[in-house]
């Protein structure tokens, strides 16, 4: 029994999630059909009892016509005792005779009553064969009584409500975890940056010391590069720092920033990767968050040497898409992603490394779309030849300040 809690709870339903609610979806239709199924049997049983009581009606009437001294006892106790079922009786011509139970409009005239009597007779055809009283040749026809009629469709609404109230709690729901996941983002990048901030002064001041030391001439080359390293880490503590706060989005050189990163990259990778940038034009700028921005191009960088286990080629496109977006596709030739998981690689703890964490992509995604108000997504990808994912940006102030005022990407 304790093996099969802990199976039960060691299920990770967030990597499952598709199937969990692919599972909630046909539970959902299996409690929906059962509910329509088990209704439609007591409308059939109405149905029949309806049935049952019109031919008690006929029953009646024939004996009323041969029994004119009970005719009083059979029209209060029988006849005029069904408040609930529609009914016209005709004569062999099709003239209605009587009729009970027919809703006509207020103040509705002669000629309006004929019809609404005449309408709701077409409906009682199309409905039921009619009843037959032979002696006197008068059919009588009906149809389902009200009861019986909103039994029929109340599984259906209830379902819709049932239906539009899980939306909604399902929305919320949803929001109230984005807004926890937010939360916890904001406050661990937060303490981490905090933590890097004792360590990456000490650094500097070690590299101050150097400068001033005799080996400074001898190790120069090495001391810059090192000094570059702590410009980097301070860089990547201001990032940390920034999520969960409003960056600022301005116009940057686009070209200019995606230079810098590949040229901080080129010495800290292998040398046998080559990394090569198209641009359609060297001036063309987009509105970002340059360090954040940088960010996300050395993390999918990095990923792709990755995939490429050190050894390929990674280009990088800059397009000009139309005055109001600027594109970048970085293609690489790794090992490729499967389709189905196109959209999977962006979900937190999705990772193809056995020691990855899973975070890159899911903050790169949060970078380009939640403070950008960008896009990012895998734009093609085929196992064994390679990947290109594609970045979207606004190029314009008022592009960017649309996404802010509507929070939508017009693309």
């Amino acid at each position: 029994m304790k093996n099969r809690f802990q199976d039960l709870t060691s299920i990770d339903f967030y990597q499952n999630r598709r199937q969990v609610k692919w599972l909630v979806v046909l539970l959902s239709i299996l409690i929906g059909a059962g509910s329509i199924w088990y209704t439609n049997q007591l409308v059939e049983e109405l149905k029949s009892r309806e049935r049952r009581q019109i031919e008690l009606l006929s029953s009646a009437l024939e004996y009323a016509a041969s029994n004119a001294d009970n005719l009083s006892f059979i029209n209060q106790e029988i006849i005029q005792q069904n408040y609930s079922i529609p009914i016209i009786m005709v004569d062999a011509e099709g003239n209605p005779l009587e009729f009970r139970n027919i809703q006509f409009r207020k103040n509705a005239t002669s000629q309006d009553s004929i019809k609404t009597l005449s309408e709701e007779l077409e409906e009682m055809k199309a409905e039921y064969e009619p009843v037959l009283l032979q002696e006197a040749d008068i059919q009588i026809f009906y149809r389902n009584s009200e009861l019986l009629t909103n039994l029929r469709y109340y599984p259906y609404v209830q379902l819709a409500v049932i239906m539009i109230f899980g939306v909604l709690a399902y929305a919320l729901f949803n929001q109230s975890k984005i807004a926890e996941q937010n939360r916890v983002w904001a406050g661990l990048t937060k303490e981490t940056a905090h933590q890097l901030g004792t360590p990456i002064a000490s650094l500097m001041a070690w590299i101050d010391y150097l400068r001033n030391s005799p080996v400074w001439e001898e190790n120069k080359e090495i001391i810059q590069e090192m000094d570059k390293d702590v410009v980097k880490l301070r860089m990547v503590t201001e990032r940390f720092s920034s999520i969960g706060s409003k960056p600022v989005i301005q116009s940057e050189n686009l070209y200019q920033a995606i230079e810098e990163t590949i040229n901080y990259l080129r010495p800290r990778i292998s040398t046998k990767v080559d990394l090569h940038i198209n641009a359609d034009s060297q001036d063309l700028d987009a509105m970002m968050n340059k360090p954040l921005f940088e960010w996300v191009i050395e993390n999918i960088c990095k990923n792709a040497v990755d995939a490429m286990k050190g050894k390929g080629t990674i280009t990088i496109d800059i397009i000009q898409d139309s005055d109001k977006f600027v594109i970048v596709d970085i293609t690489d030739t790794g090992k490729g992603i499967e389709k189905r998981n196109f959209k999977k690689v962006f979900n937190p703890g999705f990772s193809t490394r056995q020691r990855g964490w899973g975070l890159g992509l899911t903050l790169a995604k949060r970078i380009i779309e939640g403070y950008h108000g960008g896009r990012i997504f895998v734009k093609s990808s085929e196992p064994g030849v390679g990947t290109t994912f594609r970045i979207i940006l606004h190029s314009t102030v008022e592009g960017a300040e649309q996404f802010v005022t509507e929070g939508i990407l017009e693309y």
